[in-house]
């Protein structure tokens, strides 16, 4: 069920009015019951793989919880990571392992004919798996005790707004909120709904419109030249962008009606002055979930140099496979390692910079060029995040500036924007919407700082307030596409 779609529309007010008409012993239940008809709706069968994954995790918990001896513990615990990660491993990587040893050995002339599995990928399996594996892994480290309510740990796996996209929600923060007593607020049901409203606008009207233009030039690349391969790959930072987060806003917005908080998952990331910065603040539920589960326990910065970098880049590149069974996110993930290890060699040096500057107008010229510098970074990574093979993003960066110079001088020319637009097969009205839409978004996030969107309006004259709202309304319904393009993160 996409959270774009009329489906979720109706599904939504019937579980909240039922969810506050039951008495509070009874919610899990329908919450639970909800959960899983939720994602019964795209492919029933595989719901058996949610509830396959909550039995072993609550079992090998709650036999961890009997044993005082680590050997032992972490035997359940393989367990647990053998099971999850083989599920995960058999449905989303094995046909790429298995496709990319046969081209390896076939280079040396060995015969390999494994047979490949045409296997489905089941929605959001990259990210229940994560999020119970936290759980079993936590359990072991002693950090909380088990779960004994089967029924409220299988919600916790299966929670509706955040089941198939995130955000990771860790067990110790999203469990106990299924114990609390939530009566209808309507200040919180207020927020939820303003929250709701910011994400459809970034999926239905930026991201969705910018859908069909990206598609198009990374689907055929050849078609096209340096100025279109830059203005798609601009344009599809904003697409991911809007998309992931509109979707992270809207399930957030539907657990906070409800009275469940759950946690921040983007904070402006095309603000960051640094990579490392941009990672504080991009997909940040499966950033810190990195961190701790995989970055620390393989030493993190505890150690030499050396092993530090090498610890970085082991991260990042399981990251990028994490995204998907393809080479192009295995360079995604290796381009942003370098990056992180380039900031910290060159540390030392961009500190100095800064200590030079002072405060003064100069230092505010330097922190908007470490901006611009940091979203061209990520935007030349998003063009192997992209493209469908690593052939095609190696063409488009090999002929990325072919005819820039040709445009730059012809600018003012209304012909040549037109040759380009016609080569989009856009119109000039929804081109330069995007761009006024676009534009709106990052003005809005740079007035409203840090603060939650529904604080930040409640703060203005209720004019302002309703206005804004109202705007939101008419823009989705004058330019929002609604053909119902899945969220991409879907696919991972």
């Amino acid at each position: 069920m996409l959270f774009n779609s009329i489906h979720f529309i109706l599904f939504l007010p019937v579980v909240v009015i039922i969810y506050f008409s039951l008495p509070y012993r009874y919610r899990w239940v329908l919450l639970l019951i909800a959960s899983y008809y939720f994602y019964m709706a795209w492919r029933p069968e595989y719901v058996f793989l949610i509830v396959f994954s909550t039995l072993v995790d609550y079992f090998v918990a709650i036999k961890m919880s009997k044993v005082d001896d680590k050997q032992k513990r972490k035997k359940y615990l393989i367990m647990s990571l053998v099971i999850n990660l083989g599920l995960l491993f058999l449905f989303k990587y094995f046909n790429f392992f298995s496709d990319s040893t046969r081209l390896l050995l076939n280079n040396f002339n060995i015969f390999y004919n494994l047979p490949s599995f045409k296997l489905l990928l089941p929605v959001g399996i990259s990210f229940y798996t994560f999020q119970t594996l936290s759980y079993t892994i936590d359990v072991c480290k002693g950090k909380r005790k088990p779960e004994k309510h089967l029924g409220i740990f299988a919600l916790y796996v299966s929670f509706f707004p955040q089941l198939v996209a995130g955000p990771i929600e860790r067990s110790t923060s999203l469990l106990p909120q299924f114990y609390k007593k939530y009566d209808f607020d309507y200040d919180r049901v207020a927020s939820g709904l303003c929250q709701m409203l910011w994400g459809f606008f970034k999926k239905i009207v930026i991201a969705d419109n910018i859908a069909n233009l990206v598609n198009l030039v990374f689907s055929s690349p050849e078609n096209f030249q340096g100025i279109h391969f830059i203005i798609a790959t601009i344009l599809f930072a904003f697409q991911i962008y809007c998309d992931f987060s509109g979707y992270s806003d809207i399930a957030i917005g539907t657990a906070r009606i409800m009275g469940f908080e759950l946690m921040r998952n983007f904070n402006r990331p095309y603000f960051a002055k640094s990579i490392s910065d941009f990672w504080n603040r991009w997909h940040i539920s499966l950033s810190t979930w990195f961190r701790d589960y995989l970055y620390i326990p393989l030493g993190g910065n505890r150690v030499n140099k050396f092993r530090m970098y090498l610890n970085l880049m082991i991260t990042f590149v399981i990251s990028g496979l994490w995204h998907g069974a393809n080479w192009t996110f295995v360079v995604w993930g290796f381009l942003h390692g370098l990056y992180l290890i380039f900031e910290k060699l060159i540390k030392n040096v961009a500190d100095s910079i800064e200590l030079k500057f002072g405060r003064g107008k100069f230092l505010r010229i330097y922190s908007l060029f470490q901006t611009f510098y940091i979203f061209v970074l990520v935007c030349f990574a998003w063009i192997f995040f992209r493209a469908d093979f690593l052939s095609d993003a190696l063409y488009i960066v090999s002929h990325l500036f072919d005819g820039v110079l040709h445009f730059i001088v012809n600018f003012w020319n209304i012909n040549e924007i037109k040759l380009i637009l016609s080569k989009f097969n856009i119109t000039p009205l929804l081109f330069v919407e995007i761009w006024i839409s676009i534009l709106f978004l990052l003005i809005i996030q740079a007035l409203r700082g840090e603060k939650d969107l529904f604080i930040f309006l409640r703060d203005k004259k209720m004019l302002f307030r309703w206005s804004f709202y109202y705007l939101l309304i008419f823009w989705i319904l004058f330019f929002g596409y609604f053909g119902e393009q899945p969220f991409i993160y879907f696919q991972f």
